[in-house]
C-alpha cells in the first residue's frame, strides 16, 4: 500500500514538473516572438526611412537613418554632447525627486484633513489648469536661466500627478476597513500599514510613471525658451541650423533616457508591490 501511494505520489510530481516546464518554454516562445517582432518592425521603418528620404521625403527635413547614425555617434564621442545630456539628466532627476515630494505631502495632507481639502482643492486645480510651459517665463525671471528654472518646471508638473492620485486615493479609502482596523483594537500605525499604504500603492506608481515624461517635457521646455546647454538647448540649436540629423541624434537620447527612466520605475513598482503583497495575481489553469 505504502508503495503504491509512493508510486502515485512520484508520478503527480513528474506531471506538475513537466507543466510548469511547458509554461515557461511557451512563456519564453512568447516573449521572443514579441522581441523578433519589435525587432522588424523597427527595422521595416528604418528602410522605409532611408528609401524614401530624398525622392519622396524631403532630406533636408526628414534627413536619413544613416546620416542620424553618424550625428548620433558624434554627439556621443564628443565632450559637449556628453555635458548636455549630463545637465539634462540631473534637471530631470532633481525635478522629478522634488516634485514627488512636494506631491506626496500635499496629497497626504489635504486627503487626511478633509476641511483643508474643501479649502485647497478648487485653488490647485486653477492653478493646474495653466499650462507649465506658460509659467516657464516666471520661472526663468525668478531663478535665471541656469538647471533651477528647469527644475522648478519639472517639479511643477510632476507635483500636481502625484498629488491627485494621493488625494483621491485617500479619498476612495474604504471606511469600512478602517473602522474594521479601529475596532479590533488598531492604531494609526495599523490603519496606516494595513489599509491606507496598500490603497495607495497602485495610484501612487502609477503617478510616479505618468510624471516621469512630464518631467523630460519640462526640462526640455524650459531648455528649449533659455540655456546655454542641456539636450533641449542642442535641438533647439540643431532646428534653427537646420541640421535635421543632429536634431533625429537629440530626440533617440531623449527617448533613450525615457525608456531608462521607465524601466527604473517599473522595477520599482513590482519590487514595491510584491513586498506589499500586491502583485499580480495570475488565476492558476484548470490543471493546476
Amino acid at each position: 500500500m505504502v508503495t503504491a501511494t509512493s508510486s502515485v505520489e512520484s508520478k503527480t510530481e513528474v506531471k506538475v514538473a513537466t507543466r510548469k516546464r511547458g509554461v515557461g518554454s511557451d512563456a519564453w516562445r512568447s516573449t521572443a516572438l514579441v522581441v523578433v517582432l519589435r525587432i522588424a518592425v523597427i527595422a521595416l521603418v528604418l528602410g522605409l526611412w532611408q528609401v524614401m528620404s530624398g525622392s519622396v521625403l524631403p532630406e533636408y527635413a526628414v534627413s536619413k537613418p544613416t546620416d542620424v547614425s553618424h550625428a548620433l555617434w558624434k554627439l556621443l564621442g564628443s565632450s559637449a554632447g556628453w555635458t548636455d545630456i549630463k545637465t539634462t539628466t540631473f534637471e530631470v532627476v532633481a525635478g522629478f525627486g522634488i516634485g514627488v515630494a512636494i506631491g506626496t505631502v500635499m496629497g497626504l495632507v489635504l486627503g487626511s484633513v478633509p476641511l483643508m481639502g474643501r479649502v485647497f482643492e478648487p485653488l490647485i486645480a486653477a492653478l493646474n489648469g495653466i499650462p507649465k510651459i506658460a509659467l516657464a517665463p516666471l520661472f526663468l525671471l525668478f531663478f535665471g536661466i541656469g538647471p533651477l528654472s528647469k527644475i522648478t518646471i519639472a517639479a511643477m508638473g510632476v507635483a500636481f500627478v502625484v498629488f491627485y492620485n494621493i488625494y483621491l486615493g485617500l479619498r476612495l479609502r474604504e471606511r469600512e476597513l478602517v473602522e474594521i482596523v479601529q475596532v479590533m483594537g488598531g492604531r494609526r500605525h495599523h490603519v496606516l500599514s494595513y489599509v491606507t499604504i496598500p490603497t495607495l500603492a497602485a495610484p501612487f506608481f502609477a503617478a510616479l510613471k505618468t510624471g516621469g515624461p512630464l518631467a523630460i517635457l519640462g526640462v526640455i521646455g524650459g531648455e528649449f525658451i533659455a540655456s546655454t546647454e542641456g539636450v533641449g538647448h542642442q535641438l533647439f540649436t540643431a532646428a534653427t541650423n537646420l541640421d535635421a540629423p543632429t536634431e533625429f541624434a537629440g530626440l533617440i537620447v531623449l527617448v533613450a533616457m525615457t525608456l531608462a527612466l521607465n524601466g527604473v520605475l517599473t522595477a520599482l513598482d513590482t519590487y514595491a508591490l510584491k513586498r506589499l503583497g500586491l502583485g499580480d495575481r495570475r488565476p492558476r489553469s484548470q490543471g493546476a
